[in-house]
């Protein structure tokens, strides 16, 4: 309870009632499970989803497939590979997004620099990556960076050796990802987790006027009883 404090102090009873006079459709929450299943690639369970719900997705399903393949090569350090893709799927991609075109170059020369072929890294920076970085200044600070890690026999002292982790390519496959949604006129990003962080802020806010029932734990969404706590 809130003690020596104005607070409001509301009941779980009556903070249920309160939600239950809210009235969500079945139909929107729905709509939110397949948005994220579609986003987020999990093409199987959208289907599923569909044939149980009824409820349709905004795009092809079967295009989930090609860009979790576009997403895995990337993951996987194939990146010539997911490039091939992304251009099979749609050439607009890469040649209206120059940033996302370096990125995924960026990423095959860690992938030759990671696999020791230092002479090849040499020539495919020279060649494909510096005349980006005369043309763009964050391009050539990226490059710079990128090219240190041949200054270091051992990565692990070099500065910028975290090129090498596999969060980096997921950073580089998440781009991508974001990149083709975006080029299908579909959200880059799912709404559930927005959503979310909605209800986390909004609940931080009311804790400043109110003692309520919250929600701690998100996957529960167990309302806690504020006369316990």
């Amino acid at each position: 309870m809130a003690k020596g404090s104005s607070k409001k102090v509301i009941t779980k009873e009556d903070w249920e009632k309160k939600l239950n006079d809210v009235k969500i459709r079945k139909e929107d929450m729905n709509k939110l499970v397949m948005n994220f299943l579609v986003t987020e690639g999990y093409v199987d369970a959208a289907e599923k989803f569909r044939m149980e719900s009824g409820t349709e997705p905004d795009i092809d399903l079967a295009t989930i497939t090609d860009r979790m393949a576009v997403k895995k090569a990337v993951q996987c350090g194939n990146v010539e590979d997911a490039i091939e893709k992304v251009n099979d799927l749609n050439p607009e991609i890469l040649d209206t997004n120059p940033q996302l075109f370096f990125h995924l170059q960026q990423q095959r020369l860690i992938e030759l620099i990671r696999n020791g072929k230092v002479e090849e890294a040499l020539e495919f920076a020279q060649e494909e990556l510096a005349p980006r970085g005369e043309e763009n200044q964050s391009f050539l600070e990226e490059l710079e960076r990128t090219v240190a890690l041949l200054a270091f026999e051992d990565v692990s002292n070099c500065p910028v050796g975290e090129l090498l982790d596999m969060s980096q390519r997921l950073k580089t496959a998440s781009e991508v990802n974001a990149a083709i949604l975006t080029s299908q006129s579909h959200e880059k990003d799912p709404k559930l987790p927005s959503l979310l962080k909605m209800l986390v802020w909004a609940q931080n806010q009311l804790d400043e006027k109110a003692v309520y029932p919250r929600i701690n734990d998100l996957s529960t969404a167990k309302l806690e009883d504020p006369s316990i706590s």
